[in-house]
């Protein structure tokens, strides 16, 4: 999974790496198998959330959130503290809170009225 990255020029100070499409998407799914692997058995999802490959999804940016909602139509879990962390968004109701799907639910409408697609 290391491997040397392609640097911005934009700004040269901040060295973020840039990853292709493809590089993105392996990087993710490794990383959310890893924090799946690790944090099973956990309810706490504040544990879930800081648990070191949730956090390096959330680093990601941007560019991930077409494979989180993805991830969220196909099984919902976990992921709106992430998607709240990358986007500022938070589109769950009151009374969707504590409901998986519904969460689910809200966060994938958000991501088609914002024009996402995954």
């Amino acid at each position: 999974m290391e491997q040397p990255y392609r640097i911005s020029g934009v700004n040269s100070c901040f060295a973020y790496p840039i990853l292709d499409t493809a590089d993105l998407e392996e990087t993710f799914l490794e990383l959310a198998e890893q924090w799946r692997r690790d944090t099973g058995m956990k309810s706490i999802v504040s544990k879930m959330s800081m648990h070191p490959a949730y956090q390096r999804i959330i680093g990601m940016g941007q560019p991930v959130i077409p494979l989180i909602l993805r991830d969220l139509e196909k099984d919902p879990d976990h992921w709106f503290w992430a998607l709240q962390a990358i986007t500022g968004a938070n589109p769950v109701k009151s009374e969707q809170r504590g409901f998986l799907k519904e969460m689910a639910q809200a966060w994938l409408q958000w991501g088609k009225e914002n024009g996402y697609r995954w």
